[in-house]
């Protein structure tokens, strides 16, 4: 959905219905090679750093992008050990990272007068939820084999075909909802300040821009919550 003005119609050829078909995907370019510079940047410091007397172990005085990625990688990492256990955390904290930085950045960016975010468009969402849905169902798979297949079955034998429907309904519904709460919230989020950035241009919107970090953070964290929670249920052996 667009809303207004939007940075993507400057570029040659590539503004209306293409924006709205298409912008998303171009956003979502933008935003990994944003994050990978950001990322080659911090690795860059980080090198540089251990070359010091200290080898990088002193924290830096200032923010910098090394500094900051270790910030996000700890926060995330102690998150997700105390959803998931030391020995689940350690194996899918590469993931979790990722999903987080590449949906905080999204919603992120969605702030910028002129930009709509990736997560602010269904495609981006779902194909998010369907990825997570498609990723724990394979950890579930790997980690009990095909006795993952109990899980939709229940503990009770002659309640087995009841309980297939409701835990499949279940399953199903679960990229659904994260792609519906993670793009309604953004959307909302995003249509309030373009109102607001347009009734009122100047002081009062900055409260909404403070609401709309927090929004871009708290829907970032209960994504990548959901995804800790269903990993850690497909991957447990006491089905």
């Amino acid at each position: 959905m667009q809303h207004g003005f939007n940075w993507l119609s400057l570029i040659p050829g590539y503004s209306g219905e293409i924006i709205h078909e298409t912008g998303h995907i171009l956003m979502t370019t933008i935003i990994m090679v944003i994050i990978l510079i950001a990322a080659f940047i911090a690795r860059l410091q980080l090198a540089s750093a251990q070359k010091e007397a200290h080898e990088g172990l002193a924290a830096e005085s200032k923010l910098t992008f090394r500094n900051l990625f270790e910030i996000i990688a700890e926060k995330i990492y102690d998150l997700a050990e105390g959803v998931m256990g030391k020995h689940d955390a350690e194996q899918h904290f590469g993931l979790i990272a990722t999903l987080f930085i590449f949906i905080f950045v999204s919603n992120f960016l969605g702030l910028v007068p002129g930009i709509a975010p990736p997560t602010d468009n269904l495609n981006t969402t779902l194909a998010l939820g369907t990825f997570v849905f498609v990723y724990y169902n394979y950890v579930g798979f790997k980690s009990n084999g095909v006795g993952y297949l109990k899980h939709f079955l229940g503990p009770v034998l002659w309640l087995a075909p009841l309980m297939l429907v409701v835990e499949l309904a279940s399953h199903i519904f679960r990229p659904i909802s994260l792609a519906l709460r993670l793009r309604g919230n953004i959307m909302g989020d995003h249509i309030l300040l373009g109102i607001f950035n347009h009734l009122t241009p100047y002081v009062i919107p900055l409260v909404f821009y403070g609401l709309g970090l927090f929004v871009a953070l708290v829907q970032s964290f209960v994504f990548c919550l959901m995804t800790m929670v269903y990993i850690s249920l497909s991957s447990s052996h006491d089905h």
